[in-house]
């Protein structure tokens, strides 16, 4: 059965007396879903945190949901075939609009490489409260920053279906906001971020 269909006739949703907008009363800004994409090593987490610094700083409730953190719990059961980096992405999708809900600001890091999975979670997501922002980096700048040693594994086979070397990333088309992070520094992309938050509403201009 279609995972994005698999809802038991007996589970009713449970409207909660206090709002999303109430929360974001209480919080003080808007709550949003920004969406980190692009390859491996494109530096997804690191700007992710970065801007969540930068709004904690400002008082902001934030949280941020990490590609690898999220397989060590959630998705611990997924491996990285197609099939299943698209079950990762609609579980991912459905705890971000949970932390929506929540009036929170969530930034989420994932490489999400297929175009019609990135579809289905902004579709998950009211007009506005998906907002894509393209990771920019060329595969050598990428392979460049690979501390692990991933890309190494994966173009000698020991990784299989890794984005970028044996499977394929499919940029996105019309972002919200594309940043290129081997031209910029991670200081000047993070300005970026808080710029296109304040233009949007989400939080104050001041």
């Amino acid at each position: 059965m279609d995972s994005q269909n698999n809802i038991s006739p007996n589970a009713i949703w449970h409207h909660a007396t206090i709002t999303r907008q109430k929360r974001e009363q209480q919080h003080q800004h808007k709550s949003v879903v920004i969406w980190f994409t692009g390859l491996s090593g494109s530096g997804k987490s690191t700007l992710a945190h970065a801007l969540e610094d930068r709004l904690h700083a400002m008082n902001c409730s934030t949280y941020v949901l990490d590609g690898d953190n999220i397989r060590h719990g959630l998705c611990g059961d997924l491996t990285f075939s197609e099939e299943d980096r698209k079950e990762n992405i609609r579980r991912i999708s459905n705890v971000a609009k949970l932390f929506l809900d929540a009036g929170v600001i969530v930034l989420t890091a994932f490489i999400s490489p297929f175009k019609a999975d990135r579809k289905i979670a902004r579709s998950i997501m009211q007009h506005g409260d998906f907002v894509e922002i393209y990771c920019n980096a060329s595969i050598e700048t990428c392979e460049s920053r690979d501390v692990k040693g991933l890309y190494k594994k994966a173009r000698s086979g020991e990784i299989p279906h890794f984005t970028g070397i044996s499977s394929p990333y499919e940029a996105p088309e019309k972002p919200e906001l594309e940043i290129k992070t081997d031209k910029l520094s991670l200081e000047d992309s993070v300005d970026l971020l808080v710029k296109q938050l304040k233009k949007r509403g989400i939080v104050g201009r001041g």
